[in-house]
């Protein structure tokens, strides 16, 4: 029986400040990315990252929020996203680092943007763009059920971006609960239910002045040396500053007039006013007033959280100047400061991640023993880090990163060293295997190309060279610094010959879209705005582990070898011939003027002309054959055409033959068969179909189709046969893959499986690629497995790429 595991999941997490939780139960951390639900364990010993995508919204994730019911202690996980839904998933009893889909909540009108629990109570709160909060109550009799209790609509209208919910008496015999509001406005609202044991019903009590743009994040905790046992209300903003706010049971104390000359207030005089609010919940007077003002962060702050479960009071805030802070009260004064900074404090200049700003930090969270923290960047990566008792410092370890935007186009290096994946979020990655011991895990090794385009296509050009496109009409052919060469053969034991041949590494010109080598005549001069410009020193990654997001972000690039200039619009596909001699390219097109294939010779990196012409519409996937003979096009004009290459002159490639009915809808992938006599290739189409083709007497004929229930959008045809039988993987618009037989005889078509449901990605299947045979033997050494086992790596518009491990094809 064929057997499917998800080895490698790559997929980076959605810029919202609610978008992810880590949850005190499992230690699993939940967070969005696109569509889907990401799953990861930073505690878990095998590094091995992302271990599942929770698959069934429609729409990005917005909100991610752990529930343990006080009753049962099932461990829930509640998502909100765009689609205006919430999805409810339940941990396994038997294994609760994987959650299933149990319902959906439906009644929002708008993108669902926070998601509020309260210990020890069964009712939650979830705001939308609709202007509204929902009271939720989960009830678990004889299955689990969620009943929709209240809807506040916000006067004045604003839409809710954080919300904050807390039992304000824990051991009373009612359950009075503060519920704190806040988003688009600049005030926080305070809305309290006397009881919502039985009537959550909230009514607003209080209107928190003093901040002066909108509130991103909000957070309760109990202050444990108080003798009130008082709540504190943390509020974070865009106005660069966190506010303090102290929920005090019985009379409010009086207030010290400020003194209008100390130093210390500075310019706040206006903004620190601390008026008491008074309400009262079951029978106690409460009062809210001003307690704090933390300020140091010089940009918007995203979120701030509570350390969880610890006497000891600390606030971790995560904002858009890159850092990461823990505050503290001082022991003697009481007065707040900032006790840690992580992160960077960027003095280099420059808008990419590659030279200087990463764009800041979108989340920031503790893990649940307060040991650890993490927090997202803008190129969706997770950085994490531990503290380390002996030497009193929070140190870096690994983190999580993955695409953004559709991963477009995958390809294995020829040897299957390693997997080059590029996307639509402008970025090229590299993703190999470590292996240490008796373990193996995939982790980014480089970010060769960091980019001002949405990245098309790719293509391997050795194991120290590649060829990409994108949408601004020219191809660049990148070299692999020797850094990155080293450690690859240290951590995966993939070995290059001439790595003394390999340049230093890269750098970006702050207004250049090239990374050029160190030692290239670069001028580099005085910027009169931004002073002299940086240059990336020669860098040694000398480490025993995976890069870290910073290295990625800015020492793994690769310098720029070649432009290849020609084509008039976006470039669409690109393929490099097996002895990588020939580069064969193509654009987007409306016409057959651009609808040609552009050949480039590798040695010189001229341009062979005539430009092959076939096709009147965008051309959207080239392959050579796997003896280079011949050169397969198809394209959005529904026919394939073939061009042979020329024995005398190798350079020159003739039209063989072309069918212009090969497909009734336009035809988006082609493979070859790993077969030399006859030839054969498959072609897959939107009319739901997958076409193989024979070599018959110089033409080809359609010997079997296989029809499926969606568009086919990507093929790959396992490198070594199996007998007398080819094993071809398609993957669909749906996102739904499969793999199929092909006798080798009369190439008739069985289905073999089809990939979970669960397993798949949500959206359409942009590429996938088999790894090559000859790179298992890197894998031989660390883990023992059975000759059978072939890797697919998948690539989809869902952002993730993802490397399945597929055992006991039959032989």
């Amino acid at each position: 029986m064929v057997s499917i595991t998800t080895e490698y999941i790559s997929v980076g997490g959605n810029r919202h400040p609610a978008a992810a939780d880590w949850d005190v139960q499992s230690g699993v951390l939940a967070f969005g990315a696109d569509n889907n639900v990401a799953l990861w364990d930073p505690t878990d010993k095998t590094q091995r990252g992302v271990y599942s995508l929770l698959v069934g919204h429609t729409d990005k994730i917005n909100a991610v929020r752990f529930y343990t019911c006080p009753s049962t202690g099932t461990s829930f996980l509640l998502t909100g996203s765009v689609d205006r839904t919430i999805r409810v998933w339940r941990s396994e009893p038997s294994s609760p680092h994987h959650f299933t889909y149990r319902f959906t909540l439906e009644g929002h009108e708008g993108s669902v943007n926070a998601i509020a629990v309260a210990h020890g109570s069964d009712v939650i709160a979830t705001g939308a763009a609709d202007g509204t909060v929902k009271i939720w109550r989960i009830s678990q009799d004889g299955g689990t059920k969620v009943d929709l209790l209240r809807t506040i609509s916000l006067k004045p209208r604003y839409f809710p971006l954080a919300l904050a919910l807390r039992l304000l008496e824990t051991d009373a015999p009612t359950k009075p609960a503060i519920l704190a509001v806040a988003g688009t406005r600049t005030a926080v609202q305070i809305y309290v239910a006397q009881d919502i044991s039985t009537d959550p019903d909230f009514q607003l009590c209080a209107t928190l002045s003093g901040h002066e743009a909108w509130v991103r994040s909000l957070a309760f905790t109990q202050d444990e040396q108080s003798p009130s046992k008082d709540l504190l209300l943390a509020s974070a903003s865009q106005d660069k500053y966190i506010r303090l706010w102290r929920v005090h049971r019985g009379e409010a104390a009086p207030v010290v007039p400020a003194d209008e000359d100390d130093p210390m207030l500075g310019g706040f005089e206006q903004t620190l006013s601390n008026k008491a609010h008074t309400f009262e919940a079951s029978g106690a007077k409460y009062s809210v007033t001003f307690e704090a003002l933390l300020f140091g962060h010089e940009d918007w702050i995203y979120t701030a959280q509570w350390r969880p479960n610890s006497k000891r009071m600390q606030l971790l805030s995560a904002s858009a100047d890159n850092s990461l802070t823990i505050w503290e009260p001082d022991p003697v004064s009481g007065v707040w400061v900032s006790t840690e900074r992580m992160g960077e404090i960027s003095v280099q200049k420059g808008s990419t991640s590659a030279t200087g700003s990463t764009g800041g930090f979108w989340i920031g969270l503790w893990s649940p023993d307060g040991k650890e923290v993490v927090s997202l960047g803008r190129m969706g990566s997770w950085r994490a880090w531990k503290y380390d008792e002996e030497s009193d410092l929070w140190m870096q370890t690994i983190g999580v990163s993955g695409h953004v935007r559709s991963v477009n186009d995958i390809q294995w290096e020829a040897d299957g060293g390693y997997l080059l994946s590029t996307s639509s979020d402008q970025t090229t990655r590299l993703h190999a295997k470590w292996t240490r011991d008796s373990l193996g895990s995939w982790h980014e090794f480089s970010r060769p190309q960091i980019h001002g385009y949405d990245l098309n296509c790719i293509d391997s050009l050795g194991p120290a060279r590649f060829i990409s496109g994108a949408d601004e009409k020219l191809l660049r052919v990148f070299n692999e610094p020797r850094a990155i060469a080293q450690l690859l053969t240290k951590l995966c034991g993939f070995e290059q010959s001439f790595q003394d041949e390999l340049p230093d590494t890269a750098n970006i010109p702050v207004l250049g879209l090239s990374n050029q080598a160190l030692g290239d005549d670069v001028p580099l001069g005085d910027d009169e705005m931004n002073g002299p410009m940086p240059l990336q020193q020669p860098v040694s990654l000398d480490i025993d582990h995976p890069p870290l997001e910073d290295h990625l972000a800015r020492y793994t690039l690769w310098p720029e070898h070649e432009k290849l200039y020609g084509h008039g619009y976006e470039i669409s596909a690109v393929a490099a011939s097996h002895d990588r001699s020939l580069v064969a390219t193509a654009c987007k097109a409306s016409s057959i003027d651009h609808a040609v294939i552009r050949l480039y010779d590798t040695s010189d990196w001229h341009e062979i002309r005539p430009p092959l012409t076939a096709h009147s519409l965008t051309i959207t996937s080239l392959c050579f054959s796997p003896d280079d003979r011949y050169l397969l096009s198809v394209g959005r004009d529904r026919q394939w055409a073939l061009f042979e290459r020329n024995e005398q002159e190798p350079s020159i490639f003739k039209p063989l033959t072309a069918n212009p009915k090969g497909h009734s809808r336009m035809i988006l992938g082609a493979a070859w068969a790993p077969v030399s006599h006859p030839l054969i290739f498959a072609t897959a189409g939107r009319d739901k179909s997958v076409k193989i083709w024979q070599m018959v007497d110089q033409n080809f004929e359609c010997k079997s189709t296989i029809s499926l229930k969606n568009p086919v959008t990507a093929i790959s045809f396992l490198p070594e046969k199996r007998k007398e039988a080819f094993v071809l993987a398609v993957g669909e618009d749906s996102g739904e893959i499969s793999l199929h037989e092909i006798a080798g005889d009369n190439l008739e078509t069985t289905p073999l499986v089809s990939f979970d449901k669960l397993l798949c990605p949500s959206k359409a299947i942009t590429q996938l690629r088999w790894r090559p045979s000859i790179g298992t033997k890197l894998d031989e050494v660390s883990e023992g497995e059975n000759e059978s086992k072939s890797e697919l790596a998948v690539a989809s518009e869902d952002t993730s790429m993802r490397i399945y491990a597929v055992s006991n094809i039959p032989p």
